[in-house]
Parts: C-alpha cells; sequence; structure tokens
C-alpha cells in the first residue's frame, strides 16, 4: 500500500512539475540575436518562417523543409528558425513575444501563414514569400506563396532560395521535387 502511494505520488509531481515549470517561449528578440550571430559565425543567411500550432500548411511546409532529402540543401546555407504568430486565444502562450510585430513590419499582416522571411547575417532583408512578378524582383506587393504547392509558388520559392543561397541546381530541382510530392 505505501508503495502505491508514494508511486502516486511521484507521479503527480512529476505531471505538475512537467505543467506548472514549463519555460514561456523565447522572445523573437532572443530568437533573432542567436540566429544572426550563428549566421555570421557560418557564413549563412536566416531564413525564419512564420507558423501556428493550428496552421496545417504550417506543419506541411516545416516536415518539406526539414525531410532527411533535402534538409542539408537549407542548413547547409541558412540558419532556419521559426516563429510562432496567431494562435488561438487558448494557445496564445505559444507564441514568441514580437513575431507578430516583425510579421507585419515586412509585409506578412493578412498574407496567412506559412510566411517567410530571409535575411542576410547583418539582418538585412534579402526576401520574403510573397509572389513575385519577374525574376528581378525578390520583394512585392504580391500574395505569400505559404507552403509552396502549385508549379508558380514552387518556383517562385526556388527562385528566392537561388537569389539567396549557395543551392546549386541539382540541389535545387530536389527542393522542388520534394516540395511537389508533398
Amino acid at each position: 500500500m505505501k508503495f502505491k502511494l508514494l508511486f502516486f505520488n511521484i507521479l503527480a509531481l512529476l505531471f505538475f512539475n512537467s505543467v506548472f515549470s514549463q519555460e514561456p517561449p523565447k522572445s523573437t528578440e532572443q530568437i533573432l540575436d542567436t540566429a544572426f550571430q550563428q549566421a555570421k559565425k557560418e557564413n549563412k543567411n536566416v531564413f525564419i518562417m512564420f507558423k501556428a500550432s493550428w496552421c496545417g500548411w504550417c506543419k506541411k511546409m516545416e516536415a518539406t523543409i526539414n525531410d532527411e532529402s533535402i534538409s542539408k540543401y537549407l542548413t547547409d546555407n541558412y540558419v532556419i528558425q521559426y516563429l510562432v504568430v496567431l494562435e488561438s486565444t487558448k494557445n496564445k502562450d505559444l507564441e514568441n513575444l514580437g513575431a507578430e510585430n516583425l510579421l507585419n513590419k515586412y509585409g506578412g499582416k493578412n498574407q496567412g501563414i506559412p510566411f517567410f522571411l530571409i535575411f542576410d547575417s547583418e539582418a538585412d532583408l534579402l526576401a520574403d514569400s510573397k509572389m513575385i512578378t519577374g525574376e528581378e524582383i525578390l520583394k512585392s506587393e504580391g500574395d505569400n506563396i505559404g507552403c509552396p504547392g502549385t508549379d508558380e509558388e514552387i518556383d517562385a520559392f526556388i527562385f528566392k532560395l537561388q537569389q539567396t543561397s549557395n543551392i546549386n541546381t541539382e540541389e535545387l530541382l530536389a527542393i522542388a521535387k520534394q516540395f511537389k510530392l508533398n
């Protein structure tokens, strides 16, 4: 009997510790500071993706980016970070403080998610996830690519990767293929 009581007390203690001792998510400033420091050190650009727990397209894009067949091409060229925004009322505690302000600052307001930004290591914006009207334009007033799914969206995404990284043609084709599969 004492063993059962001790077991349940330990179980309750572990449960309450895990529920009540969870640290809040890092702030956007903390995440960006760390990302830019790492990017400078590793001579990479920074890829920021805005997402939410309820967003199926965000999950699909994150899974594709992290797919073992292409993730190395991306992580060799970018420090990839995710910022949580636009959560439901019950999940607001998952959001990164300041992330929605950053999203809005760079034209992501009312664009939907996932939404991405690509910066150089000095925090200069190189590209965003808006569709392009011509190959010479990286930042535009177009619609959000989101998780690239159509041929046009995948082409725009690949173009932005091509313009902001050293990913070679063969690797870009593999990335495009993986987005088409997903």
